[in-house]
């Protein structure tokens, strides 16, 4: 079965860098449109990021020129790079498997401190 996970959450000062990974299993994942979303608490969920088989990207506005996503195809990997970090930008991290049957991983915690 479709198994997505994340990992590489954690606490971070503002300014500061992070990269979340995501373990992807169970379909053909080089071939298939993943992403990264996120939940802050009481918020509706966010679209982050997305990434095509070939590798190009597309990034929602507040994210742009500071995360960057990322795959390996060998490893069934996706990353998500997050640089100069925000307290706002707080929130539980999603990787999605967007083509076909929408997929979703459990999560991995970000928590920005100013």
């Amino acid at each position: 079965q479709v198994q997505l996970v994340e990992s590489g959450g954690g606490l971070v000062q503002a300014g500061g860098s992070l990269r979340l990974s995501c373990a992807a299993s169970g379909f053909m994942f080089s071939i298939s449109t993943m992403g990264w979303y996120r939940q802050a608490p009481g918020k509706q969920r966010e679209w982050i990021a997305t990434i095509i088989s070939g590798g190009s990207t597309a990034y929602a506005d507040p994210v742009k020129g500071r995360f960057s996503i990322s795959r390996d195809n060998a490893k069934n990997m996706v990353y998500l790079q997050m640089n100069s970090l925000k307290p706002e930008d707080t929130a539980v991290y999603l990787c999605a498997k967007e083509s076909g049957a929408r997929y979703w991983g459990q999560g991995t915690q970000v928590t920005v401190s100013s």
